[in-house]
């Protein structure tokens, strides 16, 4: 019977993670579509006061999805949360955080750049897809079903144990640490048109971005040891190294 739960509310998670990613994509996009986007449908709120909770609430799901991730965190988490599902509770939380800051995020729709030409606009969108595409396929060249809680509440009610954690460079992780970053990146800042609240979504996920990567290499580091350290020195972080030294 608990093992059915577990499975019930890994699976339950996952679902309501790929429901916020999609939302996160038209978010961003400004899809008309959604209700609220970066640049519409938010409540309304003074340039300073906007800026200030609009960076809160990024801080909020910076805080939330770093802190929660750290080794030291999950050893003294697992003895509240039981070990198959701590995955899970880790990414609905996640998406819990990004869905309030859906909520409460305010528009700035200050122009910053407008693209006029159809051609660059249709680049830009174009990148703006490939941005979301390397960060799926990423997520599945490192285990996307382990990454969001589904493997190992699959494994408990099989009652098998999950595999230890093998050291692998897949694809785009033979020239980039970090490409699922870099498709996030990418995705945030392609936009034809970028108003002052886009780009304070951007800079302010770029900022978490750039952080949190220092304490993961750390903790890679700490688990894969010299198989890292030299990883790093051949790899780039977000785009590939060029020269003889890559």
């Amino acid at each position: 019977m608990v093992r059915a739960f577990y499975l019930l509310f890994g699976v339950v998670a996952y679902l309501i993670f790929f429901a916020t990613f999609l939302y996160l994509v038209g978010f961003t996009g400004d899809f008309p579509q959604l209700p609220r986007t970066v640049d519409r449908g938010g409540p309304a709120a003074d340039l300073f006061p906007a800026v200030l909770i609009d960076l809160g609430l990024i801080a909020l799901f910076g805080l939330q999805h770093s802190v929660m991730a750290r080794p030291g965190f999950k050893r003294a988490w697992s003895r509240i949360v039981p070990a198959p599902i701590e995955r899970s509770l880790y990414v609905l939380l996640a998406s819990l955080m990004l869905v309030l800051l859906f909520w409460q995020w305010r528009p700035i729709a200050a122009p910053v750049w407008a693209v006029e030409s159809a051609l660059l606009a249709y680049a830009l969108w174009a990148l703006f897809a490939i941005g979301w595409a390397i960060v799926l396929v990423s997520t599945f060249l490192i285990s996307h079903f382990e990454l969001f809680g589904l493997a190992q509440v699959w494994n408990h009610a099989g009652g098998t144990a999950p595999p230890p954690p093998a050291f692998r460079t897949p694809l785009f992780y033979k020239r980039v640490r970090h490409p699922l970053y870099s498709g996030f990146i990418l995705a945030f800042f392609a936009t034809p048109a970028m108003s002052v609240g886009h780009l304070v979504f951007a800079l302010g996920m770029l900022a978490y971005i750039l952080v949190a990567i220092v304490h993961e290499e750390r903790d890679l580091i700490a688990l894969f040891g010299k198989d890292y350290a030299e990883y790093r020195g051949r790899a780039g972080k977000l785009v590939p190294k060029l020269g003889r030294r890559a």
